[in-house]
């Protein structure tokens, strides 16, 4: 397949599915495997990372407002009831320390479940149950936390504790681990998906710088691998840029249908989503993917 066309899919891909509740690594990984790409080559390794710098900025870009906000506030908030523990921008940084340490501790781990297609679909199939039943759970419920400004350290640290599983387990997806753990404990769908999508950006942009540094200097970091050294070319740039610019131009619009969506209709359709993909997998992956 040509280079560019394919960066147009994989890009598309990366958008669609980074932000949505369905798992952007097994989404990823699942059509590098039906393209062919070849993982092993240290230029594809540093494309798939990059590309999801795309999706981070069209986030930051959309939540621009709302952090100056945050900013404003700092540390009393909106409504003059928080303290410097309990602001939306601390109880942001403790989930996402709550989320790295672990995940750093645990990156061999990570890098051995990391092209496992069968964990994957696990993971998609138990993550999607988990889904459906807290939000069916959820919705019969007295929810006390109905904004991000009424969360609790306890929800920050428990929110980023259960993210953790999401960088083990490839197919459990960040935001449907932020999102169920935030319901789990009190927040109604709203808070816990825009607390879901601010804990992405600080986790994303050093997962991702992580990652970059990982695949360029794999030598350097725990879980590298050896590897022939990476050399960018005019088309590998091109190729890239085509693969940033999809991503980000896909995520913008997904991230604001998604807030539309969840507002009105709920996660049950991402856990029949996922349910179903899971299932598929476990079923007829091997030959899906040619292994």
């Amino acid at each position: 397949m040509n280079d560019y066309i394919l960066s147009v899919l994989l890009g598309i891909v990366e958008g669609l599915t980074e932000f949505l509740p369905v798992s952007s690594t097994a989404h990823l990984r699942l059509v590098e495997a039906m393209l062919h790409v070849d993982l092993a080559n240290p230029y594809w390794k540093m494309y798939t990372v990059v590309i999801q710098l795309g999706a981070i900025v069209a986030l930051v870009l959309l939540f621009t407002g709302r952090i100056l906000e945050f900013l404003r506030t700092f540390p009393q908030g909106e409504n003059g009831d928080r303290t410097i523990l309990t602001h939306p921008l601390t109880l942001t940084m403790v989930a996402f320390v709550c989320t790295a340490a672990p995940s750093l501790l645990l990156i061999k781990v990570i890098g051995k479940h990391l092209e496992s297609l069968r964990l994957m679909a696990l993971a998609l199939l138990i993550g999607g149950v988990v889904m459906w039943v807290v939000d069916a759970l959820s919705v019969r419920r007295d929810l006390k936390t109905k904004d991000v400004e009424q969360m609790s350290l306890f929800q920050a640290v428990w929110i980023g504790l259960w993210e953790v599983t999401s960088a083990v387990f490839p197919g459990v997806s960040r935001s449907m681990s932020t999102i169920a753990a935030g319901q789990a404990v009190g927040m109604t769908r709203t808070a816990a998906l825009e607390f879901s999508f601010l804990l992405s950006i600080p986790v994303m942009i050093a997962a991702t710088g992580y990652e970059f540094f990982r695949t360029v200097h794999p030598k350097n970091v725990p879980g590298g691998e050896a590897m022939a050294p990476l050399v960018m070319t005019a088309h590998g740039w091109v190729v890239l840029a085509i693969g940033f610019v999809v991503s980000f131009v896909v995520a913008l619009g997904v991230v604001e249908w998604f807030l539309l969506w969840v507002r009105r209709h709920g996660f049950v359709i991402f856990a029949i989503y996922r349910i179903i993909l899971g299932s598929l997998l476990l079923a007829f992956g091997a030959k899906l993917v040619g292994a």
